[in-house]
């Protein structure tokens, strides 16, 4: 499974970030990991220099091997908080559609 990340303009996306984002993800979708060819990070700053109690989204968008992508958008005051609230959402997702599969 390959995991890229990606910012916004507002955002800085540094080595640490990054790692930071991977990691949270990657926890979170390991069991998948043999059916998932890769997951895309974007994370956003909606408001911008505003700020917001959510205004951070962070987009995941994982592809399954033979399938269609599938996409789950996560909010939070921070970064991290946004990437754990989308990354629990994307399992919860995949825990359904691979379900499905199982069962037809």
């Amino acid at each position: 499974m390959l995991v890229q990340f990606n910012t916004d303009n507002r955002i800085t996306g540094d080595e640490a970030l990054a790692a930071q984002a991977e990691e949270i993800v990657t926890s979170r979708l390991n069991r998948f990991s043999s059916r998932l060819t890769r997951v895309e990070i974007h994370v956003a700053d909606v408001n911008g220099p505003r700020g917001g109690s959510d205004d951070i989204v962070c987009t995941l968008e994982a592809r399954p091997e033979g399938g269609k992508p599938v996409t789950v958008k996560g909010n939070g005051g921070q970064v991290d908080a946004a990437l754990r609230d989308a990354a629990d959402k994307m399992q919860a997702l995949l825990d359904t559609h691979f379900g499905k599969l199982r069962t037809h």
